[in-house]
């Protein structure tokens, strides 16, 4: 049978999604694997190091706090683009504050780095919720392997330029360019107006913005933040931390560390484009479960690992365990497309205050008690995760696509005709034989 034809509009704004996932990985992965080298250019410890990437959460936060209100104002497009310019001029001021040795400009550029990705969050995961409602099928787990793959490239590259001794400035000056060479391809691809509230007679918006709000109050949000705390502080510890654990906790040289940290991403990468799979097999619940489980055998290996070749291991395991703990959570929560952008918002806001705490905690954790020991922090949230997986069981008003398809059927929310969530093109935005793909 031949394989059904996907809307031109479609496909490129899918692919547009895969560029905008990839190049924030790309980049994050970058400064990463060189964060042995920018501790020592700014000659800090590693509780300082800590107050550097607070940069980075207090930016996040503050674009993450803002993405929601911008997409329903603006469209997922025009936030999108701007969180990448954000990441872009992060980029550079970070190559300029590396090569001066300035922690505060590191700081600075850390701040816009996480200013840009924040803002990012909420629009691509709107948009890449737009998009599997249309294909009527699990598109997230894909999205953010694109993420997950672009570290495995950045780190890959960040190994090989430190082996060469390349000089910081130059490393991020070009992934500068790379990062603004995607963001210009991708912009013109993403159809406009996706997630934006039009402004109506006696305050609509308003009552909108109290909408965004009152989503705190569900009790599966909360559940679903919780989640999300969970597995986003065992990504973000990872990128923020692992390479000097393996450095500082296991006498590793920086170019084994960034090794180690590539494990990491390598096995995010595999579990998040095993996604589609694992979900329309066993479902999200147990999903979830496991990768909670997977996470914290991962961790625990580290800590107590007695040389770096079992800790490289139990990364392995951190990796898989972590990789689709926040995807399907963000998925969860945008089930519904009345609300989804605030409901997202909300969930990854959770997310993000992960990452704002994350840091700095650990960072003093670490002085204290060492990185290694520090990383008990990250087990005890993602047990907790694990014990509330239930919540991103289909909520009762609409089914997510992976279980729709556990049961043979598309359960794709319907969207209303004043639905924006779904995308501004009716074609693109409703499923339906000509625009999907057969399941396999």
């Amino acid at each position: 049978m031949p394989k059904a034809v996907v809307d031109p509009v479609l496909r490129r704004w899918r692919a547009a999604l895969f560029m905008l996932f990839l190049t924030p990985g790309f980049a994050l992965a970058s400064w990463v694997t060189r964060t042995p080298a920018i501790k020592e250019a700014v000659d800090v410890s590693t509780a300082g190091m800590g107050l550097i990437l607070f940069g980075l959460s207090i930016g996040s936060m503050i674009g993450v706090l803002s993405s929601g209100a911008l997409v329903a104002r603006h469209g997922g497009r025009w936030v999108a683009v701007l969180g990448g310019s954000s990441i872009t001029l992060g980029l550079a001021v970070l190559a300029c504050g590396a090569a001066g040795g300035i922690g505060p400009v590191v700081f600075l550029g850390l701040a816009f780095f996480g200013c840009g990705t924040g803002l990012q969050e909420i629009a691509v995961n709107v948009e890449g919720a737009a998009v599997e409602r249309a294909l009527g099928r699990p598109v997230m787990p894909a999205l953010h392997g694109c993420f997950s793959g672009g570290t495995v490239l950045g780190a890959g590259a960040g190994i090989g330029l430190t082996a060469l001794d390349f000089p910081v400035f130059w490393h991020l000056a070009l992934v500068t360019v790379l990062a603004a060479a995607g963001l210009l391809w991708a912009r013109t691809r993403v159809p406009g107006g996706t997630g934006r509230e039009e402004p109506g007679e006696n305050g609509e918006r308003t009552g909108r913005a109290r909408e965004r709000l009152a989503v705190w109050r569900e009790r599966r949000v909360v559940l679903l933040g919780l989640i999300v705390l969970g597995m986003a502080l065992a990504e973000g510890s990872a990128n923020d931390w692992l390479p000097l654990i393996m450095v500082d906790g296991f006498d590793l040289d920086e170019v084994a560390g960034s090794v180690v940290f590539t494990v990491f991403a390598a096995a995010m990468t595999v579990g998040r484009f095993s996604g589609q799979v694992l979900l329309t097999r066993f479902g999200r619940v147990a999903v979830m479960r496991g990768g909670a489980v997977l996470a914290c055998l991962g961790v625990l290996g580290v800590i107590t690992a007695p040389g770096p070749e079992l800790a490289a291991g139990a990364v392995l395991l951190w990796g898989l365990g972590a990789s689709l703990g926040f995807p399907v959570a963000i998925s969860a929560a945008g089930d519904d497309p009345r609300g989804a952008a605030a409901r997202v918002s909300a969930v990854a806001t959770t997310g993000y205050f992960a990452f704002l705490v994350g840091p700095p905690a650990l960072g003093f954790l670490g002085e204290e008690f060492g990185l290694r020991n520090a990383m008990v922090a990250v087990l005890a949230v993602v047990l907790v995760a694990g014990a509330v997986a239930g919540a991103v069981r289909p909520s009762g008003r609409s089914a997510p696509v992976a279980e729709g398809q556990e049961r043979g059927g598309r359960a794709v929310p319907e969207a209303g005709p004043h639905d924006r969530t779904g995308g501004p093109h009716d074609e693109a935005a409703k499923p339906n034989d000509e625009a999907a793909e057969p399941r396999r």
